[in-house]
């Protein structure tokens, strides 16, 4: 799973977020980082409004908490999701000593290769590339 570190830089860097049902997000808050979230159609889905998007916590009434703004949340992409932003810039993923390599073309046709600790992470570089957070 990525770390809130990299989740964050993805947003900072204008990874742009959808919700849907099977998402992961985390609230940045002291005492909260560590308790990742799912939406779900039963317990936690997202409220469309004109002042934008509220994810909604259903039927927790444990929970203080009922809504928090969609911009509040740093979302945590899944393999999948990272590598379908990759798009046709995406190369290969392989398995290396340590982890995994993803290698990834920029819009300039020049190759590069991004390796971490798993392939989520090693996705998550890929796509801060393409996002301008920088080429290697």
């Amino acid at each position: 799973m990525l770390s809130l570190d990299l989740a964050q830089r993805l947003k900072s860097s204008g990874l742009v977020w959808s919700p849907a049902s099977g998402d992961r997000f985390v609230l940045p808050v002291a005492d909260m980082e560590d308790h990742v979230f799912v939406l779900s159609d039963i317990t936690a889905d997202v409220h469309r409004f004109a002042t934008g998007d509220v994810i909604g916590f259903n039927g927790t009434t444990e929970w203080a908490l009922d809504s928090v703004d969609q911009d509040a949340v740093v979302w945590l992409p899944r393999e999948d999701q990272l590598r379908e932003r990759l798009g046709a810039a995406f190369v290969s993923l392989e398995h290396v000593t340590g982890g995994y390599a993803v290698t990834a073309t920029s819009a300039g046709g020049i190759e590069a290769r991004f390796v971490d600790v798993d392939a989520e992470r090693a996705y998550a570089r890929a796509v801060l590339a393409r996002l301008g957070a920088g080429w290697p």
